[in-house]
């Protein structure tokens, strides 16, 4: 049997897109290394309905 890794995925959201309160949502997905990084990642990620650069927070 294969050995479970340390990487997890992870979903990214925007928190400026949720506070305008406008419709869709920015999310992306990566992975983290849950032994090296315990706390919840933060992004400046690309918001395509803003048209900026925005901190996503890792939601799941």
């Amino acid at each position: 049997m294969a050995k479970k890794g340390n990487r997890i995925q992870v979903i990214l959201e925007c928190t400026e897109h949720k506070a305008t309160g406008q419709a869709g949502m920015s999310r992306y997905i990566t992975t983290k290394n849950r032994k090296n990084t315990t706390e919840r990642i933060e992004l400046k990620k690309y918001n395509p309905v803003l048209k900026k650069y925005t901190l996503h927070k890792e939601i799941k």
